[in-house]
């Protein structure tokens, strides 16, 4: 008859744990051995195996040591309405890891870093409102931007949101027409046309002057977000060929 009372390799070999794992279990006192032969072996009973499974089990749902020790002095029936919260915790994380996995699965196969949604669960805050800090930052003091701000902020949440989702929709069509039209010189009556167009939807925002068209141009062609962002929309350097139809209009309002 198997003896009642198990050695360290007996629970290692029922359980899978190392012996590493159940000695620090025993230094942070959730799970202390039975007894303790003479020789200084550490013995665990049936109750400590249940227990260890117990450990095991709500490590295994992402509890924490901390966590565990505390369920461990419930009752069986209050640790089950602890673990009903707990519950509602793992399905938020679950939320978030699938939108993690639908964000890498665009990123892969070729969506911008830009349009995912990666950062709405972190402590880190969403890249809409990065880059809406930087522009602030850099462009703050300006009239152009502070008149912008001010519009921004009579706005409701939902019409911000509307605004912003109409904005994105009108800026890719203007991506995808002038990539059509890449065979062409930026000069051209069609590729300008099309610039005539994108500002438009600009100034339904913010004030386009020449100063403020020379930094849009320039964040296209020289900062890599947008770049990156812009030539997913072609198969060449469509953000240089807009740098280029603008800085081009920029030109033909001098005249």
């Amino acid at each position: 008859m198997k003896k009642p009372l198990f050695a360290v390799k007996d629970i290692v070999q029922i359980t899978g744990i190392t012996k590493r794992t159940l000695h620090y279990y025993d230094k942070i006192n959730l799970l202390k051995p039975s007894y303790h032969a003479e020789n200084g072996y550490r013995l665990y009973d049936r109750d400590n195996l249940e227990k260890l499974q117990t450990i095991l089990f709500l490590k295994a749902m992402d509890v924490s040591l901390k966590e565990i020790a505390n369920i461990l002095t419930h009752t069986k029936q209050e640790q089950r309405e602890i673990l009903k919260k707990h519950s509602q915790t793992l399905l938020l994380k679950k939320q978030q890891l699938e939108t993690i996995i639908t964000a890498l699965d665009k990123y892969v196969s070729g969506k911008d870093l830009y349009h995912l949604s990666i950062f709405n669960h972190s402590s880190a805050l969403p890249l809409q409102e990065q880059y809406d800090r930087e522009a602030k930052l850099i462009y703050g003091e300006t009239e152009t931007y502070q008149a912008f701000e001010e519009k921004q902020n009579k706005r409701s949440p939902s019409e911000r949101a509307k605004l912003d989702s109409e904005f994105k929709q009108n800026m890719e069509h203007i991506f995808n027409k002038m990539a059509i039209c890449m065979n062409q010189t930026p000069a051209s009556d069609e590729v300008q046309q099309l610039v005539l167009e994108w500002k438009n939807h600009l100034e339904q925002s913010i004030a386009c002057d020449t100063e403020m068209l020379i930094c849009i141009a320039n964040s296209y062609n020289y900062d890599n977000r947008f770049k990156n962002y812009i030539n997913q929309f072609s198969n060449g350097d469509l953000a240089e060929f807009l740098y280029n139809a603008i800085m081009h209009h920029i030109e033909r309002q001098k005249e």
